[in-house]
């Protein structure tokens, strides 16, 4: 009886050592570089954002830039519409709030890269700036995007 608990405990400790070590979520790191004194509104799920932004390589290179053409991106955050990082990134800012975003690969374009403008595995700086809270969207308008059967997105 002794022997079969301990081949037991054996097998069990061979296999609990077997198993991969957990690895930690990837996590996008913001750093507030300006805040309004005044917030009536902050960013959230579902709210249709307008923001500038640069986009930088890890040696801080640019390679977007929504100043440049004078026009800031619009866009639903927490829908898909914008990389993983920005989703995250962006929740609870002020009108006006900049922020630095360093977010890793597996939050931005992944091991595939971008259109041949993003490296695969590059991790990205963004220097974001909310320029508007332009107001909330139904999220059920976004309910179909992975859907076959709705090939209209």
């Amino acid at each position: 009886m002794l022997r079969t608990l301990v081949t037991v405990l054996a097998l069990a400790s061979a296999v609990m050592g077997a198993q991969k070590p957990k690895t930690k979520e990837p996590r996008v790191k913001i750093t507030v570089d300006h805040k309004p004194d005044d917030c009536p509104v902050r960013s959230r799920q579902n709210d249709m954002l307008a923001m500038h932004y640069i986009g930088k390589f890890k040696d801080g290179s640019v390679f977007d830039n929504s100043y440049d053409r004078n026009m800031p991106l619009e866009f639903t955050l927490g829908t898909g519409m914008v990389i993983k990082g920005w989703d995250e990134g962006l929740k609870d800012m002020c009108v006006g709030e900049k922020r630095t975003l360093f977010i890793p690969y597996q939050m931005a374009y992944g091991e595939g890269g971008f259109a041949g403008r993003i490296p695969p595995k590059a991790d990205l700086t963004f220097e974001v700036e909310l320029v508007d809270v332009i107001g909330r969207r139904d999220p059920k308008q976004y309910e179909y995007k992975d859907d076959p059967k709705h090939d209209e997105l």
